[in-house]
C-alpha cells in the first residue's frame, strides 16, 4: 500500500475517532490541559510528539498541492508542536489554551454540526475528484482526449 493512502488512512481514523470522544465528552479536553501541567506528561508527550512527527515527515514529506499536502502539514504540526512542548512549554500549553478556547470550545451542537457538514463536504468533495480522475482515464483509453480540457 502506497505510503500516502495508509497515512491518510491512519490519520482519518485517528481524528475521527478523537473527534467523536471529545465531542461527547468536553470534560476530556480540560483533563488533558490540566494533565498538561506535570512535568512527566509533558515530556512523554512532547516526546511522542515528535517521534509521530518525525515518522510522519520521514515516509512522506510531499509538497505538492493536493490532499497529500494534509499529511504532511499534519507531521510538521506535530513536529513543531512536540518540539516547542518540549523547549518553551509554558508559551506552548497557553497557545494551545487559546488555540483550544477560539477553535474547539464553545456550543457541543453548532461545533458537532459545523464539523459534520464540513466533513461531509469534503468527502463529497473528494469522491468528484476521484470520479472525474477516473473519468479522465478511462476517456484517455477510449481515446477521448480533449473530453476534460475545459472541465
Amino acid at each position: 500500500m502506497d505510503n500516502s493512502i495508509f497515512l491518510a488512512k491512519f490519520w482519518g481514523y485517528y481524528l475521527l475517532i478523537f473527534f467523536v470522544i471529545l465531542s461527547f465528552n468536553p470534560k476530556r479536553i480540560r483533563q488533558i490541559f490540566n494533565d498538561l501541567e506535570d512535568q512527566k506528561f509533558l515530556i512523554i508527550f512532547s516526546f511522542l510528539a515528535i517521534i509521530i512527527g518525525l515518522i510522519n515527515i520521514l515516509f512522506h514529506n510531499i509538497w505538492e498541492p493536493n490532499w497529500k499536502l494534509i499529511i504532511t502539514l499534519i507531521g510538521w504540526s506535530s513536529l513543531l508542536i512536540g518540539l516547542s512542548l518540549f523547549s518553551i512549554p509554558k508559551r506552548t500549553i497557553h497557545w494551545l489554551k487559546l488555540v483550544n478556547i477560539r477553535f474547539v470550545r464553545g456550543n457541543i451542537y453548532t461545533t458537532f454540526s459545523n464539523r459534520f457538514i464540513s466533513i461531509k463536504y469534503c468527502i463529497c468533495y473528494y469522491n468528484n475528484l476521484i470520479k472525474k480522475d477516473y473519468l479522465r482515464t478511462t476517456y484517455e483509453t477510449i481515446g477521448f482526449n480533449n473530453f476534460f480540457i475545459n472541465n
